[in-house]
């Protein structure tokens, strides 16, 4: 049944349907009792993932290796083909074994996340922002001729590969009211307003997915404004809720309920959705941060069972925490010994199974902290 809740399908004079999205918030939201047990459990299991960062042995190095997590499984919503092992051989300066495209894809991810933390600590939320940090995440990647940092000026559409508008699955406003409809989604995001933080990011976010502001990119930007909207509102300290694994597992839901917010205006189904990701991806991340405790405790008590290296191995412990693919070289750097001490720990540590040799060369070998990758590669493998 159609309903023009969210707005309506206009005919255009090529003869495709574009949808028109009404401003934010919906008439008549109706945010029943299960949605509200739903709201304070999600605002619950949230506080406590905020609240996690601060038993982390160093919840900055756990923000950012999250944040590569966040940027590859973001990336492969979009088809991106890239892994957790390939983005960390990139930043350890080797030459990965996949498409180096698409690594550099997931890395303007990670800088276009980084950027706009960086920027909402002093300015807030607004188009031009947006722009700029669409800049960053499609550069010198297969999106760089995609009109990068600027609002689309022409029709897009979401449709299978290589079919034309009049085989797509939704198509987005017109290019003449793409910036009006931004604006009045700029205003919402600004506006004092009595609504729910959670329920409001979760309009927030159907409602960018429905403008498709950009021609590449879209369904990253969308996904970052999530986790930009939730720092920016003090809600996280730290940037650590990222849904893009819950959206991936969940895809076909994911849009099949978007596609019933602009048919059939079920603003309601979508905002259930979104907040039991928000439960999921909260309680999974907070599990994640105890296996990491639990790992770092186990490890130091390895050490001191076998008698390896003494306070040396207790830094380079701290080190690969930071830098989980490492060489002999940087070993003896990170920790100030030489690299004949540094040689002779990476060796005890590899016959401990805690590194792991990646390269299968002779010399310029390069080790990878393997426990450490696997927890945090969970849910990224194709």
């Amino acid at each position: 049944m159609k309903s023009e809740r969210a707005g309506r399908f206009e005919t255009q004079k090529a003869g495709y349907n574009a949808f028109i999205p009404k401003p934010l918030p919906p008439e008549g939201l109706d945010v029943d009792e299960g949605l509200q047990l739903l709201l304070s459990k999600a605002d619950s299991t949230l506080a406590r993932l905020d609240g996690v960062t601060y038993i982390l042995p160093n919840p900055d190095l756990f923000v950012a290796m999250y944040i590569k997590k966040e940027a590859l499984l973001s990336s492969q919503i979009e088809g991106t083909q890239a892994s957790l092992q390939g983005v960390l051989e990139f930043e350890a300066n080797m030459k990965p074994k996949e498409d180096i495209n698409e690594v550099i894809e997931v890395i303007n991810y990670i800088k276009a996340m980084d950027h706009g933390i960086e920027k909402l600590q002093f300015s807030r939320i607004s188009i031009e922002l947006l722009n700029e940090i669409h800049r960053f995440l499609i550069k010198v990647s297969r999106g760089t001729h995609k009109q990068p940092g600027r609002i689309r000026d022409v029709q897009n559409w979401i449709g299978p590969p290589g079919g034309t508008i009049f085989d797509a699955v939704y198509i987005p406003p017109p290019p003449g009211i793409v910036m009006e409809t931004m604006r009045d989604l700029e205003k919402f995001i600004l506006a004092s307003d009595k609504l729910p933080s959670l329920i409001k990011i979760a309009l927030i976010h159907a409602q960018f997915e429905t403008i498709h502001p950009y021609l590449d990119g879209n369904g990253r930007m969308g996904r970052l404004l999530i986790t930009y909207y939730l720092c920016w509102k003090g809600i996280l300290s730290r940037p650590l809720l990222y849904l893009s694994i819950y959206l991936k597992k969940n895809r076909d839901e994911y849009y099949k309920l978007l596609n019933r917010v602009r048919y059939e205006g079920d603003w309601e189904s979508w905002i259930e959705f979104f907040l039991k990701g928000i439960i999921e991806v909260s309680n999974n991340s907070i599990e994640t941060a105890k296996d990491i405790i639990l790992l770092k405790n186990n490890l130091v008590e390895k050490l001191l069972r076998h008698n390896i290296g003494g306070v040396y191995a207790v830094k380079l412990i701290d080190v690969l925490f930071d830098n989980p693919v490492i060489t002999v070289k940087q070993v003896a750097e990170c920790i100030g010994t030489s690299r004949q001490t540094a040689n002779l720990l990476v060796k005890k540590f590899e016959e401990n199974d805690i590194l792991v040799e990646i390269t299968g060369k002779k010399s310029f070998k390069q080790y990878m902290f393997v426990d450490y990758v696997s927890i945090i590669q969970k849910g990224t493998q194709m």
